[in-house]
């Protein structure tokens, strides 16, 4: 055991579970909700990686954000994801920044929009710094995508997490 009392067999267990819910929501139509914006979707793909560090820490948050990134990298579909910098590096810090924002603040929903949000301007981010998209753009995408993508990983994420943290 570790010193917050989860053992390490725990952690992997829970860090691949959420790994594999990841994929699967990358691979059917499950990790995209319907919104009325012109992308006309919002991803729940980093919900499990904000589940991991609220879960079990910053370690598995940040292993099953690898997955995701490393799952968004193998299935790119623009070379704006063909990118591994760009496709994955930012998704090993959502789970990271949920999981410290939920020490400070004890505020699922807050670390919840903090984990999309690190996903949204760690990508956007790391697109314009590398030229895939102007800055206007990048904002427009933001706006547009990031905001419904909040608010539906704080529905979700809060959800899950209080209805695990009754069954534990």
């Amino acid at each position: 055991m570790n010193n917050s009392g989860k053992s390490k067999a725990r952690i992997l267990a829970v860090s691949g579970i959420l790994g594999a819910i990841s994929i699967v929501l990358g691979m059917t139509p499950l990790g995209f909700i319907p919104v009325p914006t012109a992308a006309g979707h919002a991803t729940i793909m980093h919900v499990p990686a904000i589940l991991g560090g609220l879960l079990e820490g910053p370690i598995a948050g940040a292993f099953v954000g690898f997955i995701f990134g490393l799952h968004s990298f193998l299935r790119a579909g623009s070379p704006l994801f063909a990118d591994p910098v760009i496709a994955i590096l930012p998704r090993i810090f959502i789970g990271i920044l949920a999981y410290y924002s939920f020490r400070l603040t004890k505020s699922v929903a807050l670390s919840a929009a903090i984990g999309t949000l690190t996903n949204t301007f760690g990508v956007l981010g790391l697109a314009v710094a590398k030229g895939y998209l102007t800055l206007p753009v990048a904002a427009g995408i933001a706006f547009t995508h990031g905001l419904p993508e909040v608010i539906v990983a704080v529905v979700v994420t809060t959800l899950i997490y209080s209805g695990i943290r009754k069954r534990r």
